[in-house]
């Protein structure tokens, strides 16, 4: 079953004068409980679908269904409740708050619902459990490591359960240690616990790790390889 149905999609920016197509009828199925990963040139669209996907960015035709939802078609206020609620984002620069702890960073997304405050504690320990890092939830980033810190990005991207988890370059600011820990905790999430994740990524190492690997080049979705679970 798809949880993500993007249809016949066409992106356009403006820089300019000059009109920039990013997409020009890309179609597309996300399977639930799958991890897919995308990769493919600078330039190809990569983080510009995550973005669509997410509702951070809007197709200029087409589109694209989240659980039934139509994302392509909310006004933002809808948006942000939706995304709330189903979307959890991990960036590439982590963009934890340096004024937060780990703990007050992971329950950011949780201040938007009406959980009372011994329910998003609760929340909160779960995920920093779930990511390892229940010993480090009064630290700031700055006394985390690389790993750590992006291990607090996915905890703070999982605390709400979202239906989807979307990365982009996740392993793209860490060592090679780190990277495989944060790749086994998407496996982990993938396979223990069902989460549909879509990472975006230059690294082969994590496409690896997923079980449908896509390829776009300028635009366009040239290859489609499954990878045994």
């Amino acid at each position: 079953m798809a949880l993500v149905e993007i249809r016949d999609v066409h992106k356009a920016f403006h820089r300019d004068s000059q009109r920039i197509e990013v997409f020009t009828g890309l179609t597309l199925d996300i399977a639930e409980r799958s991890f897919t990963a995308l990769m493919g040139p600078s330039g190809s669209g990569k983080s510009t679908l995550l973005n669509l996907v997410a509702g951070l960015d809007r197709p200029t035709n087409g589109t694209i269904r989240v659980a039934g939802a139509e994302v392509s078609a909310m006004k933002a206020a809808q948006l942000a409740a939706w995304r709330a609620r189903h979307i959890g984002f991990v960036f590439q620069l982590f963009n934890l708050l340096p004024v937060l702890t780990a703990y007050q960073n992971v329950e950011l997304p949780l201040l938007l619902t009406r959980l009372s405050k011994k329910q998003r504690a609760e929340r909160v320990r779960i995920a920093l459990g779930v990511v390892g890092l229940e010993d480090r939830m009064h630290h700031y980033p700055r006394q985390l490591s690389g790993g750590q810190e992006q291990r607090t990005a996915i905890a703070r991207a999982i605390v709400a359960d979202p239906t989807l988890i979307l990365l982009d370059e996740p392993t793209g600011q860490l060592d090679a240690k780190s990277s495989q820990e944060v790749l086994a905790l998407l496996q982990r999430l993938n396979d223990e616990f069902g989460k549909t994740i879509l990472i975006v990524t230059h690294d082969a190492h994590a496409a690896d790790k997923a079980k449908t690997v896509l390829h776009l080049e300028k635009g366009e979705l040239i290859e489609k390889a499954g990878v045994a679970p």
